[in-house]
């Protein structure tokens, strides 16, 4: 036997696998060709002996036929077996009714537990349509709960909008957080363990420390006996204060399940803004800030410092207030040491790189800007500032970086030259000029580098995951719902 004859096929062509068709579209298709035929079932079954109500069951999709007696049908139809087990549907009517039938036995129908109806030749048009029209709505819905990179995006970029619109200030929220203080003694400094202790209780909250917190959350609320749970494990990137009082920021602001990812994300921002505004009060930051303002030694890390709380807090607390009270716009970033933006705002004209969206998380930053340079920076104890020139003007900016279980990240505060008088650090000589988004400025190989390297590389990207997978669906994304309900059954 020579190697060619293992590919010479000697069977005889296969026929049409009526298993493999779609049951409700072949349904269709025999129910739209009988009736053109002008054929009853009674009919169908004097002719071939099919049984009525056998035919029936076939033609709405609920019972599955022989190939045999597919092609006794067709032959009865006058119509080839390619009409009948085609992928097109038979007509625009049968068309919309496969529709609506897939719809109401797709999981999504099941899970959301929806009534279905009978969907046949005698459903008036007029219903036909409502339905369907509730089917792309249902659709949609689900679509905007996925959360995908490409929504997630939009809502970050609606969001930044609405903040920079209000100079990232919340005064709703700095009088809850102010109330509460009060309502504790709190009179100044950091805010200590044991007042975060009266605000919990306070609240009407009991704290659990737990080895087992679900691995999707940093925390869980049980709010049937008020109780909050947090991990025993003192590794992790986030302050335990901030996260308690972020948890209690949900029952303080009164939030209601997040309806879709943007109301989602909204949330979050305003938690994390109630526990940054209970861990540095408003009063007692303006007037350190002011002080500081006064001699000009504007500087992150002080309020760090005077208020034990992280590099990162510290810079998005003083976005909240430096417009309001000090008059200084402003801009922050927060950089992976790949040069990918994974937070920012800005109120200060500067010109971040954006997606067609308006959106900036996800994008890489420019090379000349403070918040790359830093990472070169053998320095990592203290400040990095540096004057970078850009289309959009000169900006002056101060960074640090922070490594995380993510990798090392740069976190920055920048303003425009002016405002850079404020500033300890203003005298620094290190200065950068930057065209982007020209991509001659820093995208484009030099000349030499390309010339010799041109089509003789071949590098393997390193995906950023996070920002190209969908979050699980969900009340809140990216949680393990299941997880989170065993959790608290087993502590009933």
């Amino acid at each position: 036997m020579t190697m060619s004859s293992w590919n010479r096929s000697t069977s005889a062509p296969e026929p049409p696998d009526a298993d493999a068709t779609d049951p409700l579209q072949l349904g269709k298709a025999i129910r739209h060709h009988r009736k053109a035929a002008g054929l009853t079932l009674d009919a169908v079954h004097d002719a071939i002996g099919l049984a009525p109500s056998q035919l029936s069951a076939i033609e709405t999709g609920k019972r599955e036929i022989r190939f045999q007696t597919l092609q006794r049908l067709a032959g009865l139809l006058g119509v080839s077996l390619d009409a009948l087990t085609g992928e097109a549907p038979p007509s625009e009517r049968a068309a919309r009714e496969l529709r609506l039938e897939r719809a109401m036995r797709s999981p999504l129908w099941v899970q959301k537990q929806l009534p279905t109806m009978r969907v046949g030749p005698r459903t008036p048009d007029d219903v036909l349509e409502t339905m369907l029209a509730l089917v792309d709505e249902l659709e949609r819905q689900a679509e905007e709960r996925i959360a995908t990179p490409e929504e997630a995006r939009r809502a970050n970029a609606q969001l930044r909008g609405e903040m920079r619109a209000r100079d990232n200030h919340f005064p709703e929220i700095e009088r809850e957080a102010a109330g509460i203080l009060a309502d504790v003694g709190y009179a100044q400094g950091p805010l200590s363990q044991h007042l975060i202790a009266a605000i919990t209780e306070r609240l009407g909250f009991t704290v659990h420390h737990v080895g087992d917190l679900p691995h999707s959350t940093r925390s869980v609320t049980d709010l049937k006996r008020r109780r909050i749970y947090l991990s025993r494990s003192t590794r992790g990137d986030h302050d335990p204060r901030s996260v308690l009082l972020q948890a209690l920021g949900h029952h303080v602001l009164g939030h209601d399940v997040p309806s879709d990812y943007g109301a989602f994300l909204r949330q979050r921002v305003e938690t994390n803004y109630f526990a940054a505004a209970l861990l540095m009060p408003e009063a007692t930051a303006v007037s350190f800030l002011a002080d500081a303002k006064a001699e000009r030694q504007l500087a992150v890390e002080d309020l760090r410092d005077a208020f034990a709380v992280s590099y990162e807090m510290a810079a998005h607390r003083l976005t909240n207030l430096a417009t309001k009270h000090l008059g200084i716009p402003l801009h922050f970033q927060k950089v992976h040491e790949s040069g990918i933006i994974y937070k920012a705002y800005e109120n200060d004209g500067v010109t971040f790189p954006a997606d067609h969206t308006g959106a900036i998380e996800g994008q890489p930053v420019c090379k000349r800007w403070t918040s790359r340079e830093v990472f070169d920076v053998p320095d990592k104890v203290n400040a990095f500032e540096q004057y970078t020139e850009t289309p959009a003007g000169t900006f002056w900016c101060t960074a640090m970086t922070e490594r995380s279980a993510q990798g090392e990240f740069s976190l920055s505060i920048g303003v425009p030259f002016a405002q850079a008088r404020w500033f300890r650090g203003r005298a620094t000589k290190e200065r950068s000029a930057s065209q982007c988004p020209d991509p001659s400025c820093c995208r484009t190989p030099p000349t030499e580098l390309a010339d010799a390297w041109a089509g003789q590389a071949w590098p393997s990207a390193r995906a950023h995951s996070h920002l190209l997978a969908a979050l699980p669906p969900g009340a809140f994304p990216g949680v393990d719902e299941t997880e989170v309900y065993t959790f608290l059954a087993a502590r009933d």
